[in-house]
């Protein structure tokens, strides 16, 4: 995943070589709740199911205009949460059902790419996809144990640029992030339920509505 990673940045890094045309994103976002679940073993049998609670995702972007029609952005978002977890370890007699409140950060680290409809026009509508990395930091409050696991992320957005001038736009827009295999029993959650691992994760989709700014940069 890593490799991917540094890969899809050196055809950022080329790409934002051969720009002269510069952006600046602001994006503050609502994420909305993301229900995981998944039966996991690690030389024991369970089941976790939760909520990934919604709130506040905010970051920046730096953003390359290829051609008047399509750019690539390096995008930073960051997610402050919790999730309420059950789970339920088979092999654990006397704490069989169990419960943890977790504090979880996201840190989405993204190169999107960007389709633009209207470029030259006060309203311009736009789409894309990303492809990157979300950074998983766990903690759970009761028993201080935390957990940090780095896994793939995509996602896709739309929206439009309202341009209150010739530098300065606001920005609307709706987007799906997802992390597969983000979610796991002890891993990530790190509930002490069975072990240190997992087998099977569940795939974190989140459904995020915002905007934010746009400053147009250099000449």
């Amino acid at each position: 995943m890593k490799k991917l990673f540094f890969i899809l940045l050196s055809i950022f890094i080329v790409s934002a070589a051969n720009s002269q045309k510069i952006r600046l994103n602001a994006y503050g976002n609502y994420a909305f709740d993301d229900k995981v679940d998944n039966s996991y073993s690690y030389n024991t049998e369970g089941y976790f199911e939760g909520t990934l609670k919604g709130g506040f995702l905010w970051g920046g972007g730096l953003e390359f205009n290829l051609h008047d029609y399509y750019s690539i952005e390096l995008i930073y978002n960051r997610l402050d949460t919790h999730a309420p977890v059950d789970y339920w370890d088979y092999n654990d007699i006397i704490n069989h059902n169990k419960h943890a409140n977790l504090d979880v950060g996201v840190n989405y680290i993204m190169i999107g790419g960007v389709r633009y409809m209207h470029p030259n026009a006060k309203v311009d509508p736009y789409g894309g996809f990303m492809l990157g990395m979300a950074i998983i930091d766990t903690k759970n409050p009761e028993t201080n144990i935390s957990n940090s696991a780095t896994k793939f992320a995509w996602g896709a957005r739309f929206g439009t640029n309202i341009w209150a001038s010739d530098r300065v736009g606001i920005k609307l827009q709706a987007q799906f992030l997802s992390v597969p295999q983000g979610a796991g029993g002890t891993l990530y959650f790190g509930t002490g339920g069975a072990g240190a691992g997992v087998s099977t994760y569940s795939t974190v989709l989140q459904f995020v509505l915002g905007g934010g700014l746009v400053f147009k940069l250099g000449k």
